[in-house]
């Protein structure tokens, strides 16, 4: 598995492709891209927020990683600073992994974390 650094984030190869055969279906155009950020929530704390969003905003840290575009605010950057996102797609889990080494705890589910 190939992973394309962005900065301090990394994407690999196969959650870089899902997003951007999404991305294709949605036709949002070529300023699109994945916006990856943290909100407060969730049983751990916080939770990931994954969104496809036509043009990144003012403010954003814009990466590129294997011709995908990600966007994050920069105060959801402190939170992800390291973070890796995987795609699985086997026959019991299908969906974007997070990695997040500043993460001190998860729930279950790897949808929120504890920092």
């Amino acid at each position: 598995m190939t992973d394309e650094a962005i900065a301090s984030i990394s994407v690999t190869e196969k959650a870089a492709s899902e997003v951007r055969r999404v991305l294709e279906q949605k036709q949002l155009g070529g300023d699109a891209g994945l916006r990856l950020g943290v909100k407060g929530g969730g049983c751990s704390g916080f939770s990931y927020v994954m969104n496809l969003e036509p043009r990144p905003a003012r403010g954003d840290e814009i990466f590129d990683a294997a011709g995908l575009r990600v966007f994050v605010d920069p105060k959801s950057y402190l939170y992800l600073e390291g973070t890796q996102v995987d795609f699985n797609d086997d026959l019991t889990t299908r969906g974007f992994v997070f990695k997040n080494p500043q993460s001190s705890g998860s729930c279950g589910c790897g949808a929120s974390f504890s920092a």
